[in-house]
């Protein structure tokens, strides 16, 4: 079971988002909150496999909530809740370790497979996300440049590797599609974040994105 904590202001938001997510058997809604520190402390009582955080929020707002979570309760992943027209908030949201992006009009299906993702440990970007925040980013071929010499180190494996975690691909289905062991996929990531150093699966996703590894996320 993937246990949720929900956090958005609006309630009718929360009321939305919990019935698409409970219409799966294998998630359990077992928190709301109507602020970040609210959610923080809705954490901090369930201890969930996942936080669901809305971006902006009053008093206490999900960035903020996402860097406390980050310290407080690292085995809980977070996911970012936005509109279309807050990209902009999305790097800094990679700063403070989201594993995923999402948007609140995007399709049923979509939030549940973001959510399954991310709990199972891949990285989860909505593909409309994922296109503009590549392109705020700055000259793509400069970018897409940069990004090929980074990963010219890295060993044959790990590039194959790079490009399942920028497909979304969580440790146990990059192992099946590799034929290895998950333990020897967590030590290719683990490797990968440390010499390119990422932050976490996200930041990698994006930079299989930009070096051409991978076409498109989620």
């Amino acid at each position: 079971m993937i246990r949720v904590v929900l956090a958005d202001d609006e309630p009718m938001i929360r009321v939305g988002v919990r019935t698409i997510l409970t219409t799966d058997p294998a998630i359990e809604v077992v928190a709301e909150a109507a602020d970040g520190r609210e959610a923080v402390e809705a954490v901090r009582r369930h201890r969930p496999d996942l936080a669901l955080l809305d971006i902006r929020m009053p008093r206490f707002d999900g960035l903020a909530a996402a860097g406390e979570l980050a310290t407080m309760a690292p085995d809980v992943r977070t996911i970012m809740l936005t509109t279309f027209d807050e990209d902009e908030y999305v790097a800094r949201a990679l700063a403070v370790g989201a594993s995923g992006f999402l948007l609140k009009a995007a399709d049923p299906r979509e939030l549940i497979l973001g959510v399954r993702s991310v709990a199972e440990g891949a990285a989860f970007l909505s593909p409309r996300i994922a296109r503009k925040v590549i392109s705020r980013l700055g000259d793509g071929l400069t970018r897409a440049g940069q990004a090929r010499t980074r990963i010219a180190g890295l060993t044959t494996r790990e590039r194959d590797v790079l490009a399942l975690v920028g497909r979304g691909l969580s440790n146990q289905e990059i192992a099946r599609q590799l034929r290895v062991t998950e333990g020897t996929v967590k030590t290719h990531v683990s490797a990968i974040l440390q010499r390119l150093t990422l932050n976490n699966r996200v930041q990698a996703a994006i930079l299989a994105y930009e070096a051409g590894l991978v076409t498109n996320f989620g």
